[in-house]
């Protein structure tokens, strides 16, 4: 036990190191904090006092790892209110369904082609439409693209996006987490999860004003201690509903999103996100070992080709019905097509209902590949664009002249 501390400062000053080199190299951190924790683990060395394979805190760092979790969606839904959400109207019904649909269908016929289970199916089928809401935020700032006019459509389908996950995730944890068998089992326990989302959320809207009374607090530490108090409740009360603690928090974020305060939360909870939700994705690296995902590399290939295609074709469609120039359509498919923290959270769940453990594997190989190749795409969908008219072009003109 002495030597916990130690280990858990080590594990610290690996995650700040990967993310110094990711900010020098202008990229994602997310796959660097995963591969951080892939490198070390049970199977590393052990030199002297370093020891890298975190046996006696990792525990604890799984657990640090489940706050993570909490604080990513607790800010997602200070950041996306059902006000918000309702405002987007168009962009999101349309687009986003579109997304959903076409990244969702994606992950059945892969699910079919690789002859996964039922179960792991539905699990593989989230972790493929939940693009990266925090690798989208950053390069559209990074890129200077925040004022363009597709802007508005992207954040409208990743919008949607993450509300279908939020329900997806309620009907997995029914299925996956509360143990339920039978047809009939399942249905009630996901209804029961539903009916709980949406009357807490109606519930919560009601009763904002009286939140906002309660929050009037002065000392800024009573306040972070009223706000964390809240959040780890309603997400333990969830989890004993079979809904999983990170929906729970999604929902309590939500509802403070509509409060006069939702400013001076998000400000306080900031620094807990970042720093909770680094070791996040190093602990989910630290449970996986590299030897065993020799076997998920073809399923995790077949999921980018899959998504890649899915989202330059839903961006097109997106960007037609919205009447903006081809480019600028292109900018939607390959903006939306990077993955990473709920992906992570979709295998996690499985993880925790005993699936198979390829699924995890295919979500490392799949998140990895996608959360360096997005923003490359994204860097360059102008080039892609042009390219890819000089071809058909090219082709036109080669069969009018096949034709003459």
């Amino acid at each position: 036990m002495d030597k916990i501390i130690f280990e858990i400062g080590l594990a610290i000053g690996l995650v700040a190191i990967v993310g110094l080199i990711s900010t020098k190299l202008r990229f994602s951190v997310i796959p660097f904090y995963i591969l951080v924790g892939m490198a070390v683990g049970p199977h590393a060395p052990h030199l002297g006092i370093i020891d890298l394979r975190f046996i006696e805190s990792s525990v604890f760092i799984d657990f640090l790892g489940r706050i993570g979790v909490l604080f990513l969606l607790f800010y997602l839904g200070l950041e996306f209110s059902v006000s918000r959400l309702l405002r987007s109207g168009r962009s999101i019904l349309v687009g986003g369904s579109l997304y959903v649909a076409i990244n969702f269908i994606s992950g059945l016929v892969l699910g079919w082609v690789v002859g996964f289970p039922i179960k792991e199916t539905l699990v593989a089928c989230g972790i493929m439409t939940s693009s990266s809401t925090a690798i989208v935020a950053k390069v559209l700032v990074d890129l200077k693209r925040t004022a363009n006019s597709e802007t508005e459509i992207i954040m409208g389908m990743i919008m949607f996006d993450d509300l279908f996950i939020a329900v997806h995730m309620s009907i997995l944890s029914g299925l996956i987490l509360s143990g339920a068998t039978s047809l009939a089992g399942i249905v009630l326990t996901s209804l029961g999860a539903l009916i709980f989302i949406l009357l807490f959320l109606l519930l919560g809207r009601r009763l904002i004003k009286y939140l906002d009374q309660a929050l009037n607090i002065q000392s800024s530490e009573l306040f972070l201690l009223v706000i964390m108090a809240g959040l780890f409740l309603i997400a333990g009360f969830s989890e004993t509903l079979h809904v999983a603690e990170a929906i729970g928090a999604l929902m309590i974020g939500l509802v403070l999103a509509e409060s006069v305060h939702a400013k001076r939360i998000e400000h306080i909870i900031l620094p807990f996100r970042d720093f909770f939700g680094a070791l996040f994705f190093f602990s989910f690296g630290l449970s996986i070992n590299p030897l065993s995902l020799g076997g998920a590399i073809g399923p995790a290939l077949i999921g980018v080709v899959f998504t890649i295609f899915g989202n330059m074709f839903s961006g097109a469609m997106a960007g037609r019905i919205a009447g903006i120039p081809g480019r600028s359509s292109a900018n939607i498919g390959f903006t939306l097509v990077s993955r990473g923290e709920f992906s992570i959270i979709m295998a996690n769940i499985g993880k925790a209902g005993g699936l198979l453990p390829a699924i995890q594997s295919f979500a490392v190989l799949y998140v990895l590949i996608l959360a360096v190749l997005g923003p490359l795409l994204t860097k360059e969908s102008k080039r892609i664009y042009n390219l890819s008219q000089s071809v058909l072009d090219w082709v036109k003109n080669f069969r009018k002249k096949e034709e003459l």
